[in-house]
């Protein structure tokens, strides 16, 4: 029995939660179109080139939970599940996860997208372990600052090795299936490090470390978005 964690975006759904939930609103009219998109731009340029600043980005994504009543945001992320992500669920994936599960594999995905996003999404794969990037939430409103250090790059194997000291787990014989060169410092730290569906650094990188590279796409998913 091992640990087995998962990245999600682009790994075990066929888009990317955080850009989408972006866009929804944008068709819901709760953020301004244009404003959004030049920004959503311009953080996916800086992710491209590797020089994403997570805090600057973490507060542009995380200010239209600050603007809303929590009962109303809850209601967008249900209809948001529901329209948008459920047809991205990957067979594949599940399949995969229900094959650690029959192993007595304990299963966790580590993502960067926040919670309020990825808490449902991660539960429709019956997985109950996740780490997140978490939103502040105080006197029952989101206050678009968030809690700890967010879940990404580095902050992943920092939140992991909190997660490990109270969890009871360990890393003997651990799994990380992730899509993104960003995960690097996590997929170097387990003894099973796989690509799937890598971004051009990531699957540059598996071929030097002959790490395996796999696919749970199905066809007729989307392309990618903004990776996590």
């Amino acid at each position: 029995m091992s640990l087995a964690i998962f990245d999600l975006d682009n790994t075990l759904i066929g888009d990317d939660s955080d850009y989408l939930w972006g866009q929804f609103l944008v068709d819901q009219g709760v953020v301004d179109k244009a404003q959004y998109e030049a920004a959503n731009a311009k953080f996916y340029d800086q992710y491209k080139q590797g020089t994403l600043d997570i805090v600057e980005f973490l507060r542009f994504s995380l200010h239209p939970l600050a603007e809303n009543d929590a009962l109303q945001l809850y209601q967008w992320r249900a209809q948001f599940i529901q329209d948008i992500i459920t047809p991205l669920l990957l067979k594949p994936a599940q399949q995969l996860i229900d094959k650690h599960k029959a192993q007595g594999d304990t299963l966790l995905v580590i993502t960067a997208t926040n919670r309020f996003v990825t808490a449902p999404i991660v539960e429709l794969y019956g997985i109950t372990n996740l780490l997140a990037t978490t939103p502040e939430f105080v006197d029952g409103r989101y206050t678009g600052r968030f809690i700890d250090i967010p879940c990404f790059q580095e902050g992943k194997v920092k939140l992991l090795e909190r997660w490990l000291e109270t969890s009871g787990e360990t890393m003997q014989g651990s799994w990380f299936y992730s899509d993104s060169h960003n995960d690097l410092p996590l997929l170097k730290r387990v003894d099973h490090p796989v690509a799937v569906d890598p971004d051009e650094k990531l699957a540059e990188f598996a071929k030097v470390a002959g790490w395996p590279v796999i696919s749970l796409r199905d066809h007729e998913c989307p392309t990618h978005h903004f990776q996590k």
